[in-house]
């Protein structure tokens, strides 16, 4: 069971119209609380706010900051929803890769990359995906960024190569590179 003085941890995701001091007003309250931000992705998505965040801190500042929650996310505007949680343990190490795919955009990209990746046994770390118009011509864009975790039994010249054979065959232009710390 942790002390007091151990850190326990606390997922936060949050979302509402977008306004100028959202993150200040958080951050503070969570500062306040005698916590601390240890990963956080934020995004204004259309005008909506998007976030999620790891908050750690002892047990006691965790339970004062879930105490005020529900009215913090009626001050700012947001819905926040809450979850305990520990910190990542990872039994087996992986090595991160950063994987970019650029197309014209069509229904069914994440669907197709996402499936790759599950079938190799290959866990998707993080995504984020944009849409834009194309230089010149206009014609709809669809980006998308990930980091994908390669564990060491992997042979990654060949799950490289078959990745970019899939690729290929979906039109979808990519590239597949160690993320460089």
């Amino acid at each position: 069971m942790n002390t007091d003085t151990q850190n326990n941890y606390l997922v936060i995701t949050a979302s509402g119209e977008d306004k100028v001091g959202l993150v200040d007003r958080l951050s503070s309250k969570i500062a306040g609380s005698g916590c601390n931000i240890e990963e956080s992705r934020m995004a204004v998505l259309g005008g909506q706010f998007a976030l999620i965040m790891l908050i750690s801190g002892p047990w006691s500042a965790l339970s004062k900051l879930e105490m005020q929650i529900e009215s913090l996310g009626e001050q700012l505007g947001l819905s926040i929803i809450h979850k305990r949680t520990q910190k990542r343990d990872r039994t087996q190490p992986a090595v991160p890769y950063g994987v970019e795919v650029v197309a014209m955009d069509h229904p069914g990209i994440v669907r197709d990359l996402s499936a790759f990746f599950s079938r190799n046994g290959i866990n998707i770390e993080e995504l984020q995906t944009d849409t834009y118009p194309a230089p010149h011509t206009g014609t709809p864009m669809f980006s998308v960024t990930m980091t994908v975790g390669i564990r060491a039994d992997i042979h990654i010249p060949t799950l490289r190569g078959d990745f970019l054979d899939y690729c290929d065959d979906l039109n979808l232009d990519a590239s597949f590179e160690p993320v460089r710390g």
